[in-house]
This record gives structure tokens, C-alpha cells and sequence, in this order.
């Protein structure tokens, strides 16, 4: 891609970070219908499933916070400062998952500690992706934005990806009872190596030259949150950008993220297929992204977007009654499904990024970033209880309109906004 080996180091260790993010969020995902059991036990699987997926989506609702504190951070301080912080305490919370006690051992404060772990775990996850996104996009030639912002983004499916092919291998090593004894433990212990090899590229990497040369100038923002709340253009795109990523986030969530749940809830499908199945969603949602923010460079980063989230509205009901039937010809509709419905994010870290200055980049585009998890990350929930409320050969219809109202979510703010190819940051 004609990048020098500091930009490609750069580049690299921003993607491995937002891997490990996905990589941790799908573990729990995977893992819910198993452990959901363990630590809210409850004769209604429903409540008990649906209680799990609540602590996941607690650490989506913290992420806000930990963009906004990471945010000040990397802007005061320098990106790669706030990335390396992000990265050790993130690695840690997931390898922490595994050793808790169950509800069998320690009671209620099974459920508690849960919590806990993955509110903490928010907090630095909330602070990864915009360091990494504007260190990056900082970095590079304004004609590579596109494609390292899908490469970017798509690392959060890269490490879906590597979660899926985990847990397949767990589920081999460990079948049966002893999964829920003792193979769920050993997903989360792998988190930390991820994090380790991502904290080795880091510590190599150099800082934003945008971000050295106002440091040098001291022109750097002394309270950027303020100036993202109460400056007038600032908080337009600021809430525009919030809003994108609430549709984003809910059609993500609400599709890729309760697919294990939907197979194994509501289908047929044993953990062996699901895990299968899954790699090829993701596989397919990581290729995805990368298309996306590479044709962003090509036709404007609006228009990638909204081509995909119109086709998603097209195909989602479809495509979800062909998957939940498990049709002949599964995997391809499963490629389609993910290729179509999780990958509009891609042109998303350079759209950020290209709309807002350097002294609150790293602020705004994680703050605007997060913000849309406070809304968004109740998809997977909302999927559910619209699943769990309707006869059986309406469930695909379900999880359908679900995904078309966060493509509507989407398509608004989408429109409102301007485009940002061309600028010079």
C-alpha cells in the first residue's frame, strides 16, 4: 500500500487493538447460552439468557465514558500514550472474566463481579478505538484513507473472526458438560494474548506527527470536551456523528452480534455449526469492511455507506428465514448476510476523523464514536424480546425489522451530513 514501515507499524497496532475488542465481545456472545446458567440461574432460559446479554451490553454503555476520559488523554498527552494504557487494561478485564467464581460458589456476588469486570472493561474499550482510528488516519496519505480506515475497521470483525475459530476449538477440546466447567474459562485466558502481541507493536510505534506539531506549537485544546458540547460546529458533528453510529452499532449488534443466540435459541444448531458458521459471517464482515472503505476512496464515504444500508433493508428478512431454516446453500446466505448488513462501517474511522481538527480529534471521533453504543448496543436485547414474543415462523421476520430500523436510524444522520473525501486534515 506504499506505506512507509513507520505507518504500516502504526497501522498495525491500531488494528490488532480493535481485534482484541472484538475478539472480547464476541467470547461473550459465544459463550452466553452456556453460561447464562452459571451466573443468573433462573428455571426461564429466556430471563437467564437475556440477563447475560444485559452484563455484555453493560460494557458497551460504559465505552462513552472511557472514550471521553482516553479521549482528553490522547489529545493532552499524545495518542500512542493513551493507546498503550487502553490495550494493558482491556487485556487484563478480559483475562480477569475467566477466573470468576459462578453462582454456585459465591451466590449473588457471582452475577455482581460480572458486572463489575465488564464495566471496567468499557471504560478502557471506550478509549481504543479513537486513539487508534485518528493515530492512523493522522498518519497516513490522504489517498489511503479509505482503505486503512476499512482495514481499521475491520479489525474488530478480524478478531470476531479469531473468536469464532477459539471457540471451535474449545468446543472440540472441551465437549459437552466440561465446556461449561471449565472451556469458557479458557476462551477468555486467550484474550491476553492478543493484547500482548498489539502492546509489543505499540511500544514501537510513533506518535501523530499532526498531534507532535501542535504539541510543539502549544496549540493544543486545554478542555476539548468542552468544546466538542458547547462549540456550535463542533457539536453538530459531534451529534450527527453520534447518531451514525447509533444506526451502525444497532445493525452490527443486532445482526452478526446475536447471531450465535438466534442459531442456537431459536434454530436447530449445535455449538459445532454455530461456531462454523460464524467464522464464515465474520470472514465475510471483515472482507466486507475493508470493500467498503475502500470504495469510500473511490465514490465518498456517504455514498459506500448508503449503498450497503439500503441493500440491507432489502435483504435482511429474507436472508435471516433462509438461515433459520437452514437452507441448502447455508453458507452463502450467511456470506451474503454478513458481507450486506455489518459492513457499512468501514469508510467510519477517516469519516471521523476528517471532521474534526487535531487538537479534539481524538475526543470527538471516539466520543462521537461511543455515544452511539448508549443507544445502539440495545439492539442485540431488543432482537430478542421481539424473537422471544412471536410464533416461531415469524422470528426471522423479527430479527429483520429490527435490522431496518437501525438502517433507518442510519440513512437520516447519513443524509444530514456533509462529505469529508477530499479534505485536508
Amino acid at each position: 500500500m506504499s506505506l512507509t514501515v513507520a505507518q504500516k507499524k502504526i497501522a498495525i497496532g491500531s488494528f490488532l487493538g480493535w481485534s482484541l475488542d472484538g475478539y472480547d465481545i464476541v467470547l461473550m456472545l459465544l459463550v452466553i447460552p452456556s453460561i447464562s446458567q452459571l451466573f443468573f440461574p433462573s428455571e426461564d432460559h429466556i430471563f437467564s439468557i437475556l440477563a447475560t446479554f444485559a452484563s455484555y451490553t453493560v460494557t458497551l454503555i460504559m465505552r462513552p465514558l472511557g472514550s471521553v476520559i482516553f479521549g482528553i488523554y490522547g489529545d493532552k498527552f499524545g495518542r500512542k500514550k493513551s493507546m498503550i494504557i487502553t490495550i494493558l487494561g482491556f487485556s487484563i478485564a478480559t483475562f480477569a472474566v475467566g477466573l470468576l467464581p459462578t453462582y454456585a460458589v459465591v451466590g449473588v456476588l457471582a452475577p455482581i463481579f460480572l458486572i463489575s469486570v465488564r464495566l471496567i472493561q468499557g471504560i478502557f474499550a471506550g478509549g481504543e478505538w479513537g486513539s487508534g482510528a485518528v493515530l492512523t488516519i493522522e498518519s497516513i496519505p490522504k489517498q489511503k484513507r479509505g482503505l486503512l480506515s476499512g482495514f481499521l475497521q475491520s479489525g474488530f470483525s478480524f478478531g470476531f473472526l479469531l473468536a469464532a475459530i477459539s471457540f471451535q476449538i474449545i468446543t472440540i477440546l472441551f465437549p459437552g458438560n466440561l465446556f461449561e466447567e471449565i472451556g469458557w474459562r479458557m476462551l477468555f485466558f486467550t484474550g491476553i494474548i492478543p493484547g500482548f502481541v498489539a502492546l509489543f507493536v505499540r511500544l514501537s510505534m510513533d506518535e501523530s506527527p499532526l498531534w507532535v506539531k501542535k504539541n510543539k506549537e502549544s496549540k493544543l485544546e486545554k478542555t476539548p470536551l468542552r468544546s466538542i458540547v458547547l462549540g456550535k460546529i463542533h457539536r453538530k458533528e459531534f451529534l450527527l456523528c453520534a447518531a451514525i453510529m447509533t444506526g451502525l452499532v444497532y445493525m452490527y449488534h443486532g445482526s452478526i452480534s446475536v447471531l450465535p443466540t438466534y442459531l442456537g435459541q431459536f434454530g436447530s444448531f449445535e455449538k459445532k455449526e454455530i461456531a462454523l458458521i460464524m467464522i464464515y459471517a465474520t470472514a465475510s464482515s471483515w472482507i466486507g469492511m475493508i470493500v467498503t472503505g475502500w470504495l469510500s476512496q473511490k465514490i465518498g464515504r456517504k455514498k459506500s455507506m448508503l449503498i450497503f444500508v439500503s441493500a440491507s433493508i432489502l435483504v435482511s428478512i429474507p436472508l435471516a428465514t433462509m438461515i433459520l431454516d437452514n437452507v441448502y446453500g447455508l453458507i452463502f446466505y450467511v456470506i451474503v448476510f454478513a458481507f450486506v448488513v455489518s459492513t457499512a462501517s468501514g469508510p467510519i474511522p477517516a469519516y471521523f476523523s476528517e471532521r474534526f481538527p487535531t487538537q479534539i480529534r481524538n475526543s470527538a471521533a471516539g466520543f462521537s464514536y461511543n455515544a452511539g453504543l448508549i443507544f445502539g448496543s440495545w439492539s442485540p436485547l431488543i432482537a430478542l424480546y421481539l424473537m422471544s414474543g412471536v410464533p416461531k415462523p415469524m422470528i426471522p421476520v423479527a430479527l429483520g425489522i429490527n435490522i431496518i430500523i437501525g438502517s433507518i436510524i442510519l440513512i437520516i444522520p447519513t443524509l444530514l451530513s456533509r462529505e469529508t473525501r477530499d479534505i485536508d486534515l
